[in-house]
């Protein structure tokens, strides 16, 4: 059985760019995940992971129009790879599609 799903809940690190490849939408944007934790000694420590995201289509259209820097935003969808050769040397970047997203936190008090 394989399974590629992510779910992932943090606030976006740039402004989501958009742009058209072969006539449809395409937003690119990264995402912020805090995650807090205490060490055996008692010390209160803060990791964060950097994630790029992207989405596709209506999905990359609205992300783009109502989120913006630093809003919180909760994602799900599959994990893509991918490798390129960049000056010689071999690249590779871990990459979230995005295939369902929810508005969350201030946005959602802000709708009520």
């Amino acid at each position: 059985m394989n399974v590629n799903r992510v779910l992932l809940a943090g606030r976006l690190t740039r402004n989501p760019d958009l742009k058209r490849p072969d006539n449809v939408a395409l937003a690119t944007f990264g995402i912020a995940v805090n995650r807090r934790y205490t060490t055996k000694e008692g010390e209160k420590r803060e990791d964060v992971t950097f994630i790029d995201c992207e989405a596709w289509g209506r999905t990359a259209e609205t992300i783009h129009q109502y989120v913006k820097k630093g809003d919180p935003l909760f994602v799900e969808g599959r994990l893509r790879f991918s490798q390129w050769d960049q000056d010689g040397q071999r690249r590779s970047r871990l990459t979230v599609t995005i295939e369902r997203f929810e508005f969350v936190g201030e946005r959602e008090k802000a709708r009520a």
